[in-house]
Order: structure tokens, then C-alpha cells, then sequence
């Protein structure tokens, strides 16, 4: 291995993440909704670098801003303000909604597509108008053609049963959407006896990862911060990629131990992949502390001679090489418990500044014996038929 491993791995990680996240695809969200209604909190609840507060609006046409942050792919196209009970009003905005997703997907420029359209409608107003309805339905058919998904988000749905009833009334519209999802963005106190919890960001973010496009939705997993199950999910896929790929590299020319580090590069981009899963910053702190913390605790066990006697006693193959299932074996550890490691930051399992102490390492050094001991033994009942 390179002398200094763990400093060679986040340097590597450091530099490929960068290039990555540069790469990503702009994703282009448009939010819609009458006034009150909750878009700036519902958009901050999505996205924790609270887009719809911090960047800077450039308007686009009377009524729709176009929100962007310096180097965040990511683009809110906004109405505030928005009233549907003036004729005017209402016919204006759908003429400006409609011709700008149009414009923007017939302009021959990548990446400006409308990808999402979320109509917001508050539970606490107890209903859903007809000009609502009507509105939904002329801009779905005038914008038909570029297939652009609309989601109707309920939000303030500080009553459970009242949101049920709401959704049941818009369902009964038969509008063509892809689907309604009630939302308590923020936690909400009635009285010193009553706070109602959070809850259906997760289930929004579900809906929004499976609509949207392929094309950006690596984008949104990574810049979304309210579904962690979501970013496991794509960091397993990611593991899972790079294990087979580690396997087959090995299986093909199995590989001396001690130059197993030949390995490294794939596993390096494995865990350039789950950290773009997770959305982390690419500053001097969070990454190297996430990168050191891990590589610290498993680098050297990874690869180790005090305990490879154990792999190759259940694996079969030439006594001193890596071979295809080794590599799997260990890739595979790697990633998930790097997974875990980030899983436990973004819940607030354990603090960043933590993840290099002796005892979270020591959590870590066990995660990954955990896993590839698991792995061992499945390996094991295999072979034994």
C-alpha cells in the first residue's frame, strides 16, 4: 500500500468528488401554489442549504423568479404571490407557466428542462378550489408533450385526518399527476400540551426520486437532506457496483497480497460515490474527517496480515493472492461500513468532529469485522452445501 494510505485515499477522494459533483446535472424544480402556502419552507425542508432563503432571484417573467446559488446544480423556479381568484391573474400566470416550460424545453440548451412541478396547497385552508383544479389541468395539457410530472403537496398538514380528507377531494378531481403527498415540513406547537412532529418529507422524497428523470437523479439524491433512507439506498447500489467490479478484476488475474493495493483505486471510487450519495461539502474538513475517521479504523485491517489467514482458509484459491471473492468480500465491507459511518453523521448519531475519536473508530474497526465476518460464514454454509 502507498505509504500514508489514509492521506493518499482522501486526497484521491478529495479530487475525484470535485470533478464529480461538477459534472452533475442541473436540476430544474418548479413550485407552485397560492400565497401562504408554505413553497419557502416545503423547498427548505428538501434542500437543508435553504436554497429558497439564501439565492439570489432573477425574475424570468411578471410573476416567476428563477432562484440559483453559486455552485449548486440545482434551480427553483417560484411564484410567489400567487392568487388564482382574479381572472386575470390566473389566465396571466398560466400564459407565463406554460410558455416557459415550453421555451425552456424547446431551446436547444442541455440541462434546462422543467424536471418537476410541485403544486402546494395548505391543509390548514381546508380545501381545494375549483379554479386549483381547473388551473392543474390547463397546464398539464398545454405541457403534455415534454411529460414534465407534477406532484400536489399538502402542506401544513397539521391534522392527519383533515390531510386524508383533502387528498380524497383532489384524488376525486382526476387531475393527471403523479401523485398527492401530505407534509408537515416543521414541527408545530398548538400549546405548551400539543407539538405535532414532522413527517411525509421522507415519502415526498421517495415520490420525487421515482418521477424524475434519470438524468438527475443522482443530482437529487445528493443535494436532498430529508430522506437518509434514500441515500442509503443509492450508496448500497453504488457498493454493490464497485464490488463486482473489484471481484471480477481480481477473479480474472488474481492478485499477489502484497500488491492488494491495486484494489485501491476501485475502492476509492466507490467511496467517491457514496459520499456524492450523501450530498457532503466539498471543503477541507468534512470529507477528510469522514475519509480519515474510516480509513483509519479499517485501512490497514483491510488488508492486513493478522487476520488474511481467515479469508483465505474459507476462500478457495492460491494460498497469497487476493482473488475475485476476497476482493468482493472486502470492497463490499468497505463500502458499507463507510455507508454506516455517514448514515451515523447525518442522523446525529455522532458529531463530525467525532468521527476521528478512538471509541467511534473503534465502532468502526468492528462495523467492518462485522461485515466481513457475516460475509465469511455465508461464504462458509456455501461450500459446505
Amino acid at each position: 500500500m502507498p505509504e500514508n494510505s489514509t492521506r493518499y485515499v482522501s486526497k484521491q477522494v478529495m479530487k475525484k468528488l470535485g470533478q464529480e459533483y461538477k459534472s452533475l446535472a442541473r436540476l430544474n424544480i418548479m413550485v407552485l401554489g397560492k400565497t401562504g402556502v408554505g413553497k419557502s419552507t416545503l423547498i427548505n425542508s428538501i434542500f437543508e442549504d435553504k436554497l429558497a432563503e439564501t439565492g439570489t432571484g432573477l425574475p424570468v417573467t411578471n410573476d416567476i423568479s428563477m432562484i440559483t446559488q453559486d455552485d449548486v446544480p440545482l434551480v427553483l423556479y417560484d411564484t410567489p404571490g400567487l392568487e388564482l381568484t382574479g381572472e386575470n391573474d390566473y389566465d396571466s400566470l398560466l400564459s407565463q407557466v406554460t410558455k416557459l416550460i415550453k421555451d425552456n424545453f424547446e431551446d436547444n440548451i442541455p440541462g434546462n428542462e422543467i424536471h418537476m412541478i410541485l403544486y402546494c396547497v395548505s391543509c390548514a385552508s381546508h380545501r381545494f378550489e375549483e379554479a386549483e383544479a381547473d388551473f392543474l389541468r390547463k397546464v398539464t395539457d398545454a405541457v403534455k408533450a415534454y411529460k414534465v410530472p407534477i406532484i400536489v403537496v399538502l402542506t401544513q398538514a397539521f391534522s392527519r385526518e383533515d390531510a386524508a380528507r383533502l387528498r380524497q377531494e383532489i384524488e376525486e378531481e382526476g387531475l393527471p399527476i403523479a401523485g398527492i403527498v401530505p407534509i408537515l415540513a416543521e414541527e408545530y406547537e398548538f400549546d405548551e400540551d400539543l407539538t405535532v412532529k414532522p413527517y411525509g418529507m421522507d415519502d415526498l422524497a421517495d415520490m420525487m426520486d421515482e418521477v424524475l428523470p434519470e438524468a438527475v437523479r443522482n443530482t437529487f439524491v445528493a443535494l436532498e437532506t430529508s430522506n437518509i433512507g434514500l441515500k442509503i439506498k443509492k450508496a448500497r447500489v453504488v457498493t454493490n457496483s464497485f464490488t463486482a467490479v473489484a471481484a471480477a478484476a481480481a477473479g480474472l488475474s488474481p492478485i499477489p497480497f502484497v500488491d492488494a493495493a491495486a484494489l485501491m483505486p476501485k475502492q476509492i471510487g466507490m467511496l467517491v460515490g457514496i459520499t456524492m450519495a450523501f450530498g457532503f461539502p466539498v471543503d477541507n474538513t468534512t470529507v477528510p474527517t469522514l475519509i480519515n475517521g474510516t480509513w483509519n479504523a479499517i485501512g490497514k485491517e483491510a488488508w492486513g496480515k493478522s487476520w488474511k489467514s481467515s479469508l483465505f482458509k474459507f476462500v478457495p484459491g492460491p494460498g497469497n493472492v487476493v482473488t475475485g471473492a476476497v476482493a468482493g468480500i472486502i470492497t463490499e465491507a468497505v463500502g458499507k461500513t463507510y455507508t454506516n459511518v455517514l448514515a451515523d453523521v447525518c442522523r446525529g448519531e455522532v458529531k463530525l468532529e467525532d468521527v476521528n475519536s478512538e471509541g467511534y473508530k473503534d465502532k468502526i474497526h468492528d462495523m467492518f469485522m462485522e461485515l466481513v465476518n457475516r460475509s465469511l460464514s455465508k461464504r462458509k454454509e456455501t461450500q459446505n452445501g
